[in-house]
């Protein structure tokens, strides 16, 4: 091939879709047809060894990249309540959580490529450097070659780039965000997206222009190697095919970092 037809040829564009799973959800059998990456809950907001060994095999039938998705203990809120737990508590909870799903991915032949945390302690983390600290030190006590997925411009992305680790910087199809970049609470009826419309359009302007709009109307600048949408959603599945089917119009590939 010349060097003027060379230049021509664009490399294929890639993204990682993921999902957070073994949640309760009833399409994840479905869903891990569709991501590359799995987020699988390892006991501190839900899961037990069943529910991780189920997604684990379904992830890894799909050729599907796996990963721990610790929480604060808290099923009662789902792991999605602000908590304040002692730090030193909190990381052995935490390695807890992450070693019991990476045995059983070591006995289903699997291994796991990252961590993302969940829910309050994701939120809480992004902007807090103790909480930040205590994820890192998970990481590297129980496998420094997890990367760390993290909410994407946050103050945890550079902390832990700094501590040495690999990390994924994350935005959310299905989550609408406030003008600094956070995601809007939960507590808000307007947290979520539940449209696949609108949903493919947060994606695509995100893997094309690095952007998205915020509640209040701001354009704002975030650049994602991974876009997640929460599996747990009554409208996860028909979001991710829309997602997903929009992606692969445009060009791109879907595949784990």
């Amino acid at each position: 091939m010349s060097e003027a037809i060379s230049a021509t040829v664009s490399a294929p564009r890639k993204i990682d879709l993921n999902a957070d799973l073994g949640e309760g959800g009833v399409h994840d059998e479905a869903i891990l047809a569709i991501v590359s990456s799995a987020n699988i809950a390892c006991g501190g907001h839900t899961g037990d060894t069943h529910s991780m060994r189920t997604a684990v095999r379904l992830a890894k039938a799909n050729g599907v990249a796996i990963g721990a998705h610790p929480s604060f203990v808290d099923r009662d809120n789902f792991g999605r309540t602000a908590q304040h737990p002692p730090l030193d508590l909190l990381f052995t909870q935490l390695c807890e959580q992450v070693d019991q799903l990476s045995g059983v991915a070591t006995q289903e032949g699997c291994v796991l490529q990252h961590l993302k945390p969940h829910g309050a302690l994701y939120n809480q983390a992004a902007n807090d450097a103790a909480l930040g600290n205590v994820l890192i030190r998970v990481i590297q006590h129980c496998n420094p070659q997890l990367r760390l997925v993290a909410l994407a411009g946050s103050k945890l992305v550079k902390q832990a780039q700094a501590a040495n680790l690999q990390v994924i910087q994350e935005a959310f199809a299905d989550r609408r965000y406030n003008s600094d970049g956070s995601l809007r609470a939960r507590s808000f009826a307007d947290a979520c997206i539940d449209t696949a419309a609108e949903a493919v359009q947060q994606t695509i302007s995100l893997v094309e222009h690095d952007q998205l709009r915020s509640v209040d109307g701001e354009l704002i600048n975030i650049h994602a190697e991974t876009l997640c949408v929460h599996g747990d959603g009554i409208h996860a599945l028909r979001l991710l095919e829309s997602i997903r089917s929009e992606l692969i119009t445009r060009g791109f590939i879907i595949a784990a970092n």
